[in-house]
């Protein structure tokens, strides 16, 4: 059984119809990513799953068990944890103090304490940082702060939504590498993203998001061999 199934849902901005009757599954421990152009439905698909937004029709299933009967805090609580778009990081706030907000909901000390010492071992410049403002950390930094608490959570799926967006390219590549890390350490991840050629290099499958609709679910290596995909997201003609 998939460990998150979504069937038929239909999202609204008020009266604008924004996801159409999308449908997509996902495997335990698979990473599978959704792409599109801006404004497609990918970030709304991501609020939906989470509870930031409900739909008017259709359902988010996630371990066999219907989401949409629980708050978007009690996700969290059930296992799904997402890194927004924009890394929402909590300026103000030191690193140490982000993330540990990632486990506002844990009563396990001991747990805790073992998960910031992975975050710190797969980000160690977040522990070179962790008694510095989440603020004036630069854009690469808070994304890997934004990653390192949603893994506080201790998530069972990760929802990231355009991770590497605002990075210089000497970064985005370490950020995909990262990706494939965590995945390998059994988190399973739904990924956003606008780099489709790096996202189809590192995912197992991939969905095709036009104007809210499905229109394409295939292996990752069929999407970059796709002739539409390259024309309309890899760039090659």
């Amino acid at each position: 059984m998939p460990i998150l199934e979504i069937h038929d849902l239909h999202t609204y901005y008020g009266n604008i119809h924004a996801l159409k009757g999308i449908s997509l599954s996902v495997e335990q421990a698979e990473i599978v990513t959704l792409i599109g152009a801006n404004g497609a439905g990918k970030s709304t698909t991501l609020k939906t799953i989470t509870g930031l937004l409900r739909p008017r029709q259709g359902n988010v299933v996630f371990e066999g068990e219907d989401l949409g009967q629980y708050k978007a805090h009690q996700i969290v609580y059930k296992g799904v944890a997402m890194v927004p778009e924009g890394r929402g990081i909590f300026a103000r706030l030191t690193t140490a103090e982000n993330l540990h907000m990632g486990a506002y909901h844990r009563k396990d000390k001991a747990g805790i304490a073992e998960d910031l010492e992975r975050v710190f071992a797969l980000f160690p410049r977040l522990k070179e940082r962790r008694r510095q403002v989440g603020g004036t950390l630069s854009g690469g930094e808070q994304q890997m702060l934004a990653t390192g608490r949603a893994l506080m959570a201790r998530p069972k799926l990760l929802l990231m939504d355009e991770p590497s967006m605002g990075l210089a390219p000497i970064l985005v590549e370490g950020i995909f590498e990262t990706i494939e890390r965590i995945n390998k350490e059994g988190t399973t991840i739904l990924l956003v993203e606008q780099n489709a050629q790096m996202a189809l290099q590192i995912a197992h499958r991939g969905y095709v998001i036009q104007t809210g609709q499905i229109v394409l679910s295939e292996s990752a290596q069929n999407l970059r061999e796709n002739d539409m995909v390259k024309r309309a997201y890899l760039g090659i003609s």
